[in-house]
């Protein structure tokens, strides 16, 4: 029985973490970001819900409801060739049953995998009971590969370092246990966002036994020195989106006090080739 061309995809990125280089992940929050991304020779999209949320007005953290996150991602899914990989939070449900009908939703708006955390909210008080996180997780897999033909790639993250949760002798210990409880669940993919010293990285690498993921932060290891730490997939989080409304806060600054404008062009895309990313030809399935 062949694959349809959107579990075909879900193949594609989930050997992307298997090598034989570390998959980049330079996170997109609409179609322009997406396109930029993919035309730069990415392998494949990931989202950021912090980004999306914030291009709509919304704080992040399920603030956004679930429909308007997915009506970006189908626009990029759309939009693009590469495989898309969603930040689904924590599947804007708390119960089974609805995240059932999420991974339906995230499924047919075309993305092929998803970050999926493990905290309801910003409280420790938040952070979902392992055994409850693990069925999620299989429900996951459950739901997308038998009853959608889909076997959405699932990178499975704990915010044990990013909240932080915990006491902090044991934060490492708790994070493996976890992640590893994902792995054998069903994970194809395990992220410690706010891991970020080198030493670290390389103690969880071996202990997780799995593609790990890494988050980019200021004062983390370069990319290629993750990939020698044995980092399978590093990914940007809503710095690209911060990034540019970083430039353009300065670039409005200028020109709001008057005396110049050369900002606005320094690095700019021409609008010629912004026409052409945008382009019939430049979208997914054209020949």
């Amino acid at each position: 029985m062949s694959l349809s061309p959107q579990a075909q995809k879900a193949e594609l990125l989930r050997k992307l973490h298997h090598g034989p280089r570390i998959l980049i992940l330079p996170n997109a929050w609409d179609v322009a970001s997406a396109r930029v991304v993919e035309d730069l020779g990415a392998t494949a999209i990931a989202t950021t819900s912090a980004g999306i949320a914030a291009a709509l007005g919304y704080e992040d953290g399920e603030q956004i409801s679930r429909d308007e996150t997915l009506d970006v991602v189908a626009r990029i899914a759309a939009a693009v060739r590469l495989p898309v990989s969603t930040d689904f939070e924590a599947g804007y449900s708390h119960t089974l049953e609805g995240l059932a009908e999420s991974i339906k939703a995230l499924v047919s708006a075309g993305a092929v995998g998803l970050n999926f955390e493990d905290i309801f909210g910003p409280n420790e008080s938040d952070h979902v009971a392992l055994p409850a996180q693990v069925a999620r997780i299989r429900k996951i897999r459950e739901v997308s590969t038998a009853a959608l033909g889909v076997p959405l790639v699932v990178n499975a993250r704990t915010d044990i370092y990013l909240l932080p949760i915990g006491p902090e002798p044991t934060r490492f210990d708790r994070t493996v246990e976890r992640l590893r409880a994902y792995r054998e669940a069903g994970a194809d993919c395990v992220f410690a966002p706010a891991v970020k010293d080198a030493d670290t990285i390389a103690r969880l690498v071996k202990a997780v036994d799995a593609p790990l993921n890494i988050l980019l932060m200021p004062g983390s290891p370069t990319i290629n020195e993750m990939e020698k730490l044995g980092v399978a997939r590093v990914s940007a989080g809503s710095g690209l989106m911060r990034s540019a409304l970083g430039h353009t806060r300065r670039v409005a600054q200028q020109l709001l006090q008057g005396d110049s404008h050369a900002a606005m062009m320094d690095g700019a895309i021409p609008f010629a080739d912004v026409m052409k990313l945008m382009s019939r030809n430049a979208k997914a399935g054209a020949s």
